[in-house]
């Protein structure tokens, strides 16, 4: 399954509102709530810290990857955040974090969560494209952007 299938308008904030990293990290997952992606936030706030607490998701060049595999989904979800401002995720290169892509995947299925993170990776690998994400208006235009 392409992580261009889990992408919807729904699961997209432009622009984050959070200043923090537990605090984005709390954002993204009510967001997947709302959606009626997750229902238990708790489970899920709890896995997703849990796989930063070994060393952060926060790759450098302005992208993070928070994510974890827990049973509390039954199948791969995905949120996409934009903080035009950046975000202080511990990053590699201590640089703040402006694009996040949460990544959530069933326990049992390690393969689709590795792919999905490789996919992340490929699709930033551009820095006009990152560029362009980073000064999206809304989520209906980052959508459009991973639809060309």
């Amino acid at each position: 399954m392409s992580i261009l299938e889990l992408i919807s308008e729904d699961c997209i904030k432009v622009p984050l509102e959070s200043r923090r990293k537990n605090d984005l990290l709390h954002e993204m997952i009510d967001m997947l709530k709302d959606a009626g992606k997750i229902e238990d936030a708790d489970t899920i706030y709890q896995a997703v810290s849990s796989r930063e607490d070994q060393g952060s998701t926060g790759l450098g060049e302005g992208i993070a990857i928070p994510h974890a595999k827990t049973d509390a989904v039954s199948e791969m979800t995905l949120a996409i955040g934009i903080s035009p401002d950046g975000i202080d995720f511990e990053s590699l290169d201590g640089e703040d974090a402006k694009v996040f892509f949460m990544i959530l995947a069933p326990s049992n299925k390690a393969g689709q969560h590795i792919e999905a993170l490789s996919e992340v990776a490929r699709l930033t690998r551009s820095a006009a494209f990152m560029r362009t994400l980073i000064h999206s208006e809304n989520a209906a235009e980052v959508l459009e952007l991973f639809q060309e």
